[in-house]
């Protein structure tokens, strides 16, 4: 029996993620394609350092690096083969993990992860680096997205009451001055303690099996700052109404300081500013989030994977909470960058 899973549809290396049942046992069938017909956003790459390489997830499991992190409280699911398909294709066969979705998790759980993470990113550090490992994932990812920037600028968009009633008072100044400071921040990125990292970490993928964490979907693995992936996690776990925007606050604190303490048992002696930093300037990676929301206001708002749909008010009230969460953490690291010797922001503090 083939079940079909939830993933994302648009994301051109992927033609589909599915459950196979036979004689009581399954595995995950995923399979990967560089001919699927998707937006320029989302297309393959045959490039192996592109962010979107098509064939990047099959070489990070044939390599073992997906397991690198094992030791640590974090795994990728086991292969079970991986086979050339006669179209071109790659299949993929996984371990089908049993364990609980994160997206259903407490916080005390989330805070479990950040702190394994932190144990293995400092324990293993940038790693062997492999020629098919992305890199300048932030850069290259970001620069992609640029549905509906012309509308930062335009008073009509930000009347519109999806954003007018939901959007705090002062988040499209934020927004705006983000925007202005993408290439400071990616700069600033791009300079810090580099670590191996996942680079699409949030609950939709990843699982728990036992006290562990199991990381699905390595599609994006490679070079990033140390407290990258933690950075992408806290806010995703919003973004998709998996944790309730006015807990981030709460769960981001806890999250982080148990980080730097799987750093720190791990055996990791750097300055912790530079933890603090690559977690804050991380925002710059939503960027893109404030001007898509203000082009697809009045648009129909799918559920995660195109399964249904989400309420319109609880989307735009819950990602507005999150971006102004974000926007505290990018004047964080404007004030923090110059303490350790970067140029300060070209908007200033």
């Amino acid at each position: 029996m083939f079940e079909p899973l939830t993933h994302n549809p648009w994301n051109g290396v992927t033609a589909g993620v599915w459950r196979v049942t036979a004689g009581g046992r399954s595995a995950v069938l995923k399979v990967l394609t560089r001919t699927k017909e998707t937006s320029v956003t989302w297309a393959a790459s045959n490039d192996p350092r592109h962010w979107n390489f098509w064939r990047r997830e099959a070489y990070v499991y044939r390599s073992g690096l997906a397991q690198v992190w094992q030791p640590h409280g974090l795994r990728a699911p086991r292969l079970l083969a991986c086979a050339e398909r006669p179209d071109g294709d790659l299949a993929l066969w996984l371990e089908d993990v049993p364990g609980e979705p994160a997206t259903a998790w407490p916080l005390a759980r989330h805070v479990e992860h950040a702190y394994r993470l932190g144990a293995a990113q400092g324990a293993v550090g940038a790693g062997e680096d492999r020629p098919w490992l992305s890199q300048r994932f932030l850069r290259d990812y970001t620069a992609g997205r640029t549905t509906g920037q012309d509308l930062l600028d335009d008073d009509e968009a930000w009347r519109h009451p999806l954003v007018r009633e939901h959007f705090p008072a002062g988040l499209r100044e934020d927004m705006v001055r983000l925007h202005h400071d993408r290439e400071w921040f990616l700069t600033v990125m791009e300079s810090l303690p580099r670590a191996f990292s996942h680079l699409d970490q949030w609950p939709a993928n990843v699982r728990s099996d036992g006290r562990d964490s199991v990381v699905l979907d390595w599609a994006f693995a490679g070079d990033g700052a140390l407290g990258e992936d933690l950075g992408n996690y806290l806010p995703d776990c919003v973004f998709d109404l998996f944790v309730p925007a006015a807990d981030l606050p709460g769960l981001a604190k806890a999250a982080y300081d148990a980080y730097l303490h799987g750093l720190r048992e791990s055996g990791w002696r750097g300055d912790e500013r530079l933890v603090r930093l690559g977690v804050c300037a991380s925002a710059v990676k939503y960027d893109w989030l404030t001007a898509l929301l203000l082009a697809r206001a009045g648009d129909e708002q799918p559920a995660y994977g195109g399964r249904g749909t989400v309420p319109a008010p609880l989307r735009y009230r819950e990602r507005a909470l999150a971006l102004a969460f974000l926007a505290d953490r990018a004047a964080e690291a404007r004030l923090l960058a110059p303490q350790l010797g970067f140029p300060q922001a070209p908007s200033g503090r």
